[in-house]
């Protein structure tokens, strides 16, 4: 079958997307830095699905590489993943303006550097899906992840748009609003279980809803009302709250 290109290929919910595609019969091409890493996982891939998984080496903030990365697959992909994401702790990203820009390259331009290209090459064919992982943060600025938080909102954005350009080419774009996410960069948060999800659910939603040709996902669904009723408490109150 086609392959799937998951790009940021070594978080916790990325791995999960790609079992998730891999059970369902697509082949794979796992994109990361320091890929290498990933060769236990993709031969159990391999192993369990009988499918072709791949490692590319890709470092989504290396910009005048995409391109080249883009051009050398050797097969043109169905589909692209971008899970790629970073968040450190926001007292420590506004005090070190490296620490920011990262923080925007990996959760924002990055993305749009690469979607650039395989936007062009989807839509000449007329063919092909993008999904964007995003996350509920960019719905409103707090000021517990402001900075990680506008990257987000500025990828929801770029994602909006793309879907409104592409649709005329039937190419499918889906913006996924994570919430809270069980994973290596959320463990030593104190996250409420109610409103936690674990990656294979994130993961699964997401195929559900790719398939299915949504436009938004929240996941946990709930988080789209969390984010209604936050999107619309007034300026006046909310810049005096700790949420």
């Amino acid at each position: 079958m086609s392959y799937i290109l998951i790009v940021g290929a070594k978080s916790d919910i990325a791995k999960e997307v790609a079992r998730v595609y891999a059970q369902n019969g697509y082949d794979l091409y796992l994109a990361a830095r320091n890929s290498k890493e990933l060769e236990d996982f993709a031969n159990d891939l391999k192993v369990r699905s009988n499918n072709q998984v791949e490692l590319l080496e890709l470092d989504i903030t290396a910009f005048n590489t995409h391109e080249t990365f883009y051009n050398s697959l050797k097969e043109r992909p169905l589909g692209v993943v971008v899970v790629s994401g970073y968040m450190n702790e926001q007292h420590l990203v506004e005090k070190d303006w490296n620490e920011s820009l990262n923080t925007i390259n990996v959760n924002y331009t990055g993305a749009v550097s690469l979607l650039n290209i395989v936007a062009n090459d989807f839509e000449n064919e007329r063919n092909g899906f993008i999904v964007g992982v995003s996350s509920v943060a960019g719905d409103r600025g707090r000021k517990a992840n402001y900075i990680y938080g506008s990257a987000k909102a500025a990828f929801s954005t770029y994602l909006s748009g793309l879907r409104n350009r592409l649709y005329e080419s039937s190419v499918h774009v889906l913006t996924v609003k994570p919430g809270f996410v069980a994973t290596k960069m959320t463990e030593n948060l104190d996250l409420p279980e109610k409103l936690t999800a674990q990656s294979i659910d994130v993961a699964e939603d997401i195929f559900k809803a790719q398939q299915a040709g949504k436009n938004i996902l929240y996941t946990k669904w709930i988080w789209q009302y969390v984010m209604l009723i936050i999107k619309h408490i007034p300026e006046f109150i909310f810049k005096k709250m700790s949420i």
